[in-house]
């Protein structure tokens, strides 16, 4: 914002009194330039719309000159900063006739807050000071005004810092513009490589901070179709890939900062034509993964017995304004290997960003190399699945406990970053699986079946800006829930039952042989009986068999003869002599006979039972 003052005091500008005074000193300043104009003398204005033009380190102030019909008018600025107790004559800007002036050979800190001024001079004659608002040069916050093109879109007046401030809720610009970049190309049959200087002088103190920071934007196309193919951001040093060999291409690059919203400008065209088309294409779709302890590096290639040869470049070392080219180191084991991919240990790489690149050879010819690949091994950290524990807390609740593997020899995050949770959770007789994501370890399935056995399975996540990982899955682990109420009850009325079974079948046992002991009883004696009649025979007497058999039989056909006849059945052979010595009714025996012959028996009886 410009102020209008028509007088200083001490050496220093007197500014309006608030908004109180700003009609008072108008009318002031209108009296005090009137008396010199009845004088005969000219009456100077002060310079309108003055700007601050600042690209890379060039600084220029430019502004209108108010009544162009006044002639030989010069036109001087001074400048102070917050160290600084007076005005200063800026360098570059003194007695100017025309309505512009470069003040770089000011040193400037680009840091520090800078106020400006500036005046129109003839003769003895000034105008008064138009001032410029205070501004630091690389900070975004000075603002230029923008052109509304309505729908709430503006296009900024670029490289102007207006003496009207501009409106709040109005967008602004910053004031500090980027200048195009030095560019350099070096094609190859299907690339073209884009060696980029930052913008500014090689001692920039506009871009001595951020001179690592930049951001380059590639506009390529075919001369041919004259129309602008396609956009790339791009590192110095780095590849423009997928051309056509033997063909025009012209680019044009700016430069930008991804911390600070400021206007670019794009280089002049630069045009080149591509090489003849290589006869060994270069190799392609590098890739590099981390197993155990050790990183391998494959690629893709058509061409039969060649050999290759990879190197790697810290990522860092792209971002120095210099040319890097120099700076590629070979892979341990990746040189002059004949085949896709070779192995080297991971302790090559300490923790950091690597690009790599590979090329093949057949001895005769040579590719180029292949488009480098960018490397982090932070991202080659593996993430390993959890352990699962799984245990029943009661009847109807499972808890989850997850863990780290132990005794692997890969690199794990698991201990270093929080980790989201993937779980497959179903009952073991069904097949229907259900997703949970959980953020914690432990915690709880609830209302679950009680008996019943659940299953489970997880893997490990991390989902951030950075990375967006996650494991395989771990082993399915299966628990059973405890039994309920319903199921304890059920369980101790079974115990209870097959206790109490075999105590009634004994009691029903016992039972029934009491009953047949009473009403249905034995046809054996009891052991008295057998005990008084001891004799087998004198049984036979009391006790008849079934069946008459004789089992054994003595004929006396006379007293000196006895004739024994075997049966087969013993128990009544007693008896049957017995029988056979009563019934004889022969007359052919007397008593003593029958007395004789009993006792012949009888003494053949004891004989045998002797």
């Amino acid at each position: 914002m410009a102020q209008d003052v028509t007088s200083e005091v001490g050496g220093a500008p007197r500014t309006m009194l608030d908004l109180l005074g700003v009609a008072t000193l108008v009318l002031v300043a209108g009296m005090s330039w009137v008396l010199p104009a009845a004088a005969g003398e000219t009456n100077l204005k002060s310079p309108q719309n003055v700007e601050v033009y600042i690209i890379d380190d060039t600084f220029i102030l430019k502004w209108n000159q108010s009544d162009e019909s006044v002639g030989n008018v010069t036109f001087s600025a001074d400048y102070k900063t917050p160290g600084m107790d007076n005005w200063e004559k800026l360098p570059g800007c003194q007695n100017i006739t025309s309505t512009k002036c470069d003040f770089s050979p000011l040193k400037i800190n680009v840091f520090e807050e800078l106020n400006l001024r500036i005046r129109a001079e003839k003769g003895n004659n000034v105008s008064s000071w138009s001032i410029v608002d205070s501004f630091i040069p690389i900070k975004q916050d000075i603002r230029a005004p923008l052109l509304s093109l309505g729908n709430g879109e503006h296009l900024p007046v670029l490289g102007a810092l207006h003496l009207v401030q501009a409106q709040p809720g109005v967008p602004t610009f910053p004031l500090a513009h980027i200048g195009p970049p030095e560019v350099h190309l070096d094609p190859e049959d299907k690339a073209i490589i884009v060696n980029i200087s930052p913008p500014g002088t090689k001692n920039s103190t506009m871009w001595a901070m951020a001179s690592t920071s930049f951001i380059y934007s590639v506009v390529i196309w075919k001369k041919s179709s004259s129309v602008e193919d396609r956009t790339e951001i791009v590192i110095p040093g780095s590849k423009i890939n997928k051309l056509s060999p033997e063909t025009t291409y012209c680019l044009k690059v700016k430069a930008g900062l991804r911390s600070q919203r400021k206007v670019a400008f794009y280089s002049p065209a630069y045009c080149v034509n591509t090489t003849v088309e290589n006869k060994l294409p270069p190799p392609e779709n590098i890739q590099i993964s981390a197993e155990n302890q050790v990183y391998v590096l494959k690629w893709n290639y058509t061409h039969e017995n060649v050999t290759f040869q990879a190197q790697w470049l810290h990522a860092f070392m792209t971002k120095i304004p210099e040319n890097y080219s120099g700076k590629w180191k070979q892979i341990p084991n990746c040189e002059n290997v004949t085949t896709t991919q070779c192995v080297f240990p991971q302790n090559v790489f300490p923790k950091g960003i690597y690009f790599i690149r590979v090329k093949a050879s057949d001895g005769n010819n040579t590719s180029f190399w292949s488009e480098e690949e960018k490397f982090d091994t932070d991202r080659q950290i593996v993430i390993l699945p959890p352990v699962i524990d799984m245990k029943p807390i009661n009847n109807n609740s499972l808890r989850v406990c997850f863990g780290t593997p132990k005794g692997s020899q890969n690199k794990s995050v698991n201990q270093h970053f929080p980790l989201i949770y993937e779980i497959w959770f179903w009952e073991n007789i069904s097949n229907a699986e259900s997703k949970i994501v959980k953020e914690r370890a432990d915690f709880t399935f609830p209302n679950l079946k009680p008996l019943t056995v659940y299953c489970i399975k997880a893997r490990a996540l991390i989902e951030t800006a950075k990375w967006n990982k996650s494991s395989v899955f771990s082993d399915t682990v299966c628990e059973k829930t405890k039994p309920g109420t319903t199921s304890k009850t059920w369980l101790i009325t079974g115990i209870c039952v097959a206790f109490l079974i075999p105590v009634v079948l004994y009691v029903v046992k016992v039972f029934l042989k009491f009953i047949n002991y009473v009403f249905f009883p034995s046809s054996k004696p009891p052991s008295t009986i057998d005990e008084c009649f001891s004799e087998q025979p004198l049984k036979n007497l009391f006790f008849s068999t079934s069946e008459e058999e004789t089992e054994r039989c003595f004929i006396i056909e006379n007293i000196d003869t006895i004739s024994v006849v075997e049966e087969t059945n013993q128990i009544d052979e007693n008896h049957k002599i017995y029988n056979s010595q009563t019934s004889q009714d022969s007359g052919n025996y007397s008593n003593e006979d029958e007395n004789s012959g009993s006792k012949t028996s009888e003494d053949f009886l004891q004989e045998e039972t002797e």
